[in-house]
């Protein structure tokens, strides 16, 4: 069965291209910089900034954490698909 190749200009424009999002990804990239200045990480050390609030706008140091990648980029779903919260 052939693999489905990806259209990656195609999702840029529909999706990563738009504004709401490349500030998004613009602060992200942001928290990672500050975790760098804090020493807190360092370039592929494997690791993830993390916002505890799930807010990737939200950059103040009380908010970010460092966690795996695997920690960081699962978490478990509600029926619809959303975060669940840490209370569940």
């Amino acid at each position: 069965m052939p693999r489905k190749v990806r259209d990656y200009k195609d999702e840029y424009e529909k999706y990563q291209g738009k504004p709401s999002q490349i500030k998004k990804r613009s602060s992200r990239n942001k928290a990672r910089r500050i975790m760098e200045k804090a020493g807190k990480v360092k370039k592929g050390d494997g690791k993830d900034v993390a916002h505890k609030n799930g807010n990737p706008k939200d950059n103040r140091k009380s908010n970010l954490s460092v966690q795996s990648k695997s920690k960081n980029r699962s978490y478990a779903r509600t029926k619809t698909a959303r975060k669940k919260s840490r209370s569940s």
